[in-house]
């Protein structure tokens, strides 16, 4: 059972920035202003810079391979098994590490103003937010937008007040000192950098949203999109938020105060009655540490779902609910996050979560560069990260030079980690798992092994994300030559196929009709029984193109399977050319063709055709085409003897096909119309569904 699709843009910027506001903007401000005293502020700024790599990598990879897992699915699907349960144990880990340090924030600030156990109160909530969890995404994302929404509200009074008071005169105990900010580097580099990588956990957030790829909507656009803007929101509160802070209570004040925002926030809201400032942070700091803890245990939740699907935990935590949600999965994270609770330290948390994350990014960053050099086809990403090799290569750099001044206590954490996650493959996983990473196809190239079984993988969750806006697929149905034939031998009818296809688009026969014939790595995912797709590309056509052999006898084609070569009879080809210079599209639309193929009774039903156009009917007919004639005395009798430019209809739709007198043609802006004339027209599904209530239903 999958994953319900469930969570939009808004969605995903929800909880992405919900995770960040926590920890990073409540706490952290006074923790890290003790190593590097008013530089805190360029910390915050360094490390929204230094996550950019991580973040257009994990965006790339999201778009081509969009699976519940996160890191541990990038990594296992490009490194192999291996990587992928140290990195999805590691991961699990840290994110658990981070969820419990926000859900202990709740506890901490609750307890300014009543007299509540802190670490009771976080093992509450985190029973809670299991609870909202297991009930489904769309109400756990519901009450995360709302968390999101008025925090960002509540920061960002707090931003402007704070700019208001320091600059405008107004208020003679807050204006901007320097003296504040002298000196300004007081752990010289060194603590700047240790304390870049310390507030680094402050934008981990960032990154869970990979964890939930699987249940967001058309991911192509909104997983780039959102984390995008989270990153620049967030980012934009922290170092604004950090500068009112330092310039409001001076260094020496801050870095002994670890509800610095609350301190602050005392001094601002004049204007309001005395306290409700106060308050009015708490409040947000209680919906900020409820935000990260319930998209913390949200995306951390999916890692055990991942691993279970691959066998590297036990099957029952990849079952899904009638909820639409990882049960088992989501209380075991639970359950860990509140051993974590009980047990742990928050400064201590920070660190670790921090250290192993570094690590992670460096092997995700590794992990593109892998996907890319693999030259597998169905790796087809909806967004490509900008400056590619080089924004991985200083993203690996980077991380690894903030893991070295992060300390060794961070880093034996880290090490430890990988040791314990190997040994759990080397005893566990290992002789269960019959897989290898995408970086085996890299080492194809040199002679090495390769796992094909990952294209087909691939394959299908390409078929899964289906078309992209601007494929012209529903156009080249349209434009299709469909033949009718009784008999034929396979290679005559590839090479009379090959030779229309090639005087269509002034190519050469010869080499198209040896690319028809070629066995390709990803058949095996394109197989059908009695449907053959061949496919092949030319460099600088002008638009796919696609024939169509219907033959009711069947047509015997060689199939090679393990070895051996059988023969299949064919019922159904289609033969599909598209341009060199875009193969991730030919691999869309044969998908397309695939899903079109499954229909329930295709290969009846098709079969039963007469003509052609019914044949292009029937492979458009998904709501997103309509057809109809032009009759006399009926609605659609506005239409005759008048120039298609001068028909109105909707801007989104397009008359793509008109049938007179038993023959087919595309028509232009000039094209008269006339009465009998049959007209196909493609567009979007409300627009088709207004025609076929004005021209169908009561003609």
């Amino acid at each position: 059972m999958k994953l319900k699709k469930e969570l939009g843009l808004f969605d995903v910027f929800a909880i992405s920035t919900g995770s960040m506001f926590s920890s990073g903007f409540f706490l952290l401000p006074g923790l890290a202003a003790q190593y590097t005293g008013p530089s805190v502020i360029l910390a915050y700024f360094l490390s929204g810079l230094l996550i950019m790599p991580a973040m257009f990598s994990i965006a790339e990879i999201s778009t081509a391979l969009p699976r519940s897992g996160g890191a541990y699915f990038f990594l296992d699907r490009s490194l192999g098994p291996m990587m992928g349960t140290i990195g999805g144990i590691g991961t699990f880990i840290a994110l658990l590490l981070k969820t419990a340090f926000a859900l202990v924030g709740i506890g901490a600030y609750a307890s300014i103003f009543w007299n509540i156990p802190i670490k009771e109160t976080a093992v509450v909530f985190a029973l809670a937010f299991a609870v909202l969890n297991i009930f489904g995404t769309s109400k756990s994302s519901s009450i995360q937008k709302v968390l999101v929404v008025g925090l960002l509200v509540v920061l960002g009074a707090f931003i402007v007040d704070g700019f208001w008071n320091i600059f405008s005169d107004t208020n003679a105990s807050i204006g901007f000192n320097k003296s504040n900010y002298t000196p300004f580097f007081t752990g010289g580099f060194h603590g700047l950098i240790f304390t870049t990588g310390f507030v680094f956990v402050s934008y981990l957030g960032l990154t869970k949203i990979a964890s939930v790829a699987e249940e967001i909507k058309n991911p192509e656009r909104n997983i780039p999109l959102g984390m995008g803007l989270s990153l620049l929101v967030t980012g934009l509160i922290y170092v604004l938020g950090v500068f009112v802070m330092v310039t409001i209570m001076g260094n020496e004040a801050l870095s002994k105060d670890l509800s610095p925002v609350a301190t602050a926030a005392q001094q601002l809201f004049s204007w309001l009655p005395a306290k409700t400032g106060l308050y009015i942070i708490v409040i947000a700091a209680l919906f900020a540490f409820a935000s990260t803890g319930n998209a913390g245990l949200l995306a951390t939740s999916r890692y055990p779902l991942a691993m279970g699907r691959d066998k590297l935990f036990s099957k029952k935590f990849s079952k899904i609910s009638r909820w639409g949600t990882p049960v088992p999965a989501i209380i075991l994270t639970a359950s860990l996050i509140i051993l974590c609770i009980i047990v742990l330290t928050e400064e201590g948390i920070v660190k670790l979560a921090s250290s192993f994350q570094l690590f992670i990014f460096m092997a995700i960053n590794f992990a593109v560069i892998v996907f890319r050099k693999s030259k597998i086809a169905s790796y087809d990403p909806g967004y490509h990260s900008p400056l590619y090799p080089w924004m991985q290569i200083f993203g690996i750099i980077s991380s690894l030079a903030l893991m070295l001044y992060m300390g060794w206590a961070a880093i034996a954490f880290t090490l430890i980690t990988i040791i314990l996650a190997y040994l759990w493959y080397m005893f566990f996983v290992r002789s269960k798992v019959k897989r290898e990473g995408a970086i085996y196809h890299w080492f194809a190239l040199l002679g090495k092994h390769q796992h094909d079984e990952l294209e087909n993988e691939f394959m299908m969750i390409l078929r899964e994300k289906g078309l992209r806006q601007n494929d012209p697929f529903n156009q080249t149905i349209v434009r299709s030559q469909v033949h009718f034939i009784d008999n034929a031998k396979f290679e005559d009818l590839v090479q009379n196929v090959a030779n229309s296809i090639a005087k269509e688009l002034n190519v050469d026969r010869t080499s198209l009709n040896e690319e028809f014939l070629k066995t390709t790595p990803i058949e095996p995912a394109l197989v059908i029984p009695e449907v053959s797709l061949l496919y092949a590309k030319k460099l600088d056509i002008n638009h796919p193109v696609l024939h169509i052999v219907l033959c009711k006898k069947g047509i015997e084609k060689p199939v090679e399977k393990h070895g051996k070569i059988n023969k299949e009879k064919i019922k159904i080809f289609f033969f599909l050319v598209n341009d060199e210079n875009n193969p991730k599209q030919q691999l869309r639309m044969l998908s397309s063709l695939i899903d079109i193929a499954e229909r329930d009774h295709f290969i009846k039903d098709i079969l039963s055709l007469k003509i052609a156009r019914e044949v292009t009917e029937y492979l458009l007919h998904d709501k997103q085409y309509i057809s109809f004639p032009l009759t006399k005395g009926e609605p659609s009798n506005i239409f005759i003897n008048k120039k298609l430019m001068e028909v109105k209809l909707p801007q989104d739709v397009l008359v793509v096909f008109v049938d007179r007198d038993n023959t087919s043609f595309a028509p232009k802006g000039q094209t008269v119309l006339l009465e009998n004339d049959v007209l196909t027209i493609v567009g979007e599904p409300k627009s088709i569904n207004k025609l076929y209530d004005q021209f169908i239903i009561q003609t």
